[in-house]
């Protein structure tokens, strides 16, 4: 097999199947068109009635065909949504290659970009256009916090187009009967049969309870944290007061809390404390802790 013919073959199959199945769709609707169009085209004088069914026929099937490779992942997204409507939800949803629905909260928190570079990231990243839009308005706001918020989330996209090896698609689909953001991003993942990645947590609640997969960022950190057993040793930089009478606050380098009993005065001063006990809370993870006895 020649050099040339090799390298065709890898093409092929590097090829997308939904790109081969948007030419073909491409090409019959060009030839049904081109054959009712056919016959009066022939009606011409001359060798335009014999030429002009052939170049319109030509011409149709590379605009149309253009057309659908270029639009071929939304032409399915609106497929999958118009199959999933007639059965009434009921139908089972085939997953979609590890593609995930990303919230603007993602965006703007900014660890996507890290994470899609370790390749933890299966699939691509769907990114709505209502998404965009809400992160522009974000962007465009008078407040200054909420102002820096969305332009950190929109030079965070700028990152994953140009930096990340996992592939971004921008959808179109909206669904303009749903004036929520978030249900409209629950609703898009259910009819895709794809995962909502985000850091809400109260999107988190609602995608579960309507059956939808959700990776949470924070549980992702919280579960990288290093495990810690009661009665091991630990050094601990105390900075700051607690609640109760007599405690002392330091923090781990990936951000735990650790409450020392009767660390207050040892604040500013970096100790050897044991751990006793630990505590998981909604917000986190908590370390409580003594200093160890000389």
């Amino acid at each position: 097999m020649s050099s040339s013919g090799g390298w065709g073959l890898m093409w092929l199959r590097k090829v997308p199947i939904h790109i081969y199945i948007a030419i073909i769709g491409g090409l019959v609707i060009a030839l049904l068109i081109s054959a009712l169009m056919a016959f009066p085209l022939s009606m011409l004088p001359g060798l335009w009635g014999m030429l002009t069914p052939i170049a319109v026929t030509i011409l149709l099937c590379l605009v149309i065909t253009s057309v659908t490779v270029m639009r071929a992942r939304d032409l399915f997204q609106v497929f999958s949504i118009s199959v999933s409507e007639r059965l009434g939800g009921r139908g089972r949803r085939m997953p979609r290659n590890g593609q995930v629905v990303v919230d603007t909260s993602v965006l703007i928190d900014g660890r996507i970009a890290d994470i899609s570079r370790t390749g933890f990231v299966p699939g691509s990243l769907i990114i709505p256009r209502f998404i965009l839009n809400e992160l522009q308005h974000v962007a465009d706001s008078y407040d200054s916090v909420r102002r820096a918020r969305g332009r950190r989330g929109l030079e965070m996209l700028t990152k994953l187009q140009k930096e990340s090896d996992v592939p971004m698609d921008i959808s179109e689909i909206d669904f303009e009967d749903v004036p929520d953001v978030d249900a409209k991003l629950v609703r898009l993942a259910k009819v895709l049969g794809c995962a909502i990645i985000t850091n809400d947590f109260n999107l988190n609640r609602v995608a579960e309870l309507q059956g939808v997969q959700v990776l949470n960022i924070n549980e992702l950190a919280n579960a990288l944290k290093p495990v810690v057993l009661p009665g091991e040793e630990m050094e601990v930089r105390v900075i700051q007061e607690g609640k109760e009478f007599g405690q002392g606050i330091g923090f781990l380098d990936d951000g735990t809390m650790v409450v020392v009993e009767d660390g207050r005065r040892y604040i500013n001063n970096s100790i050897e404390v044991v751990v006793t006990r630990i505590l998981q809370t909604a917000a986190g993870r908590m370390i409580f802790a003594h200093p160890k006895a000389e």
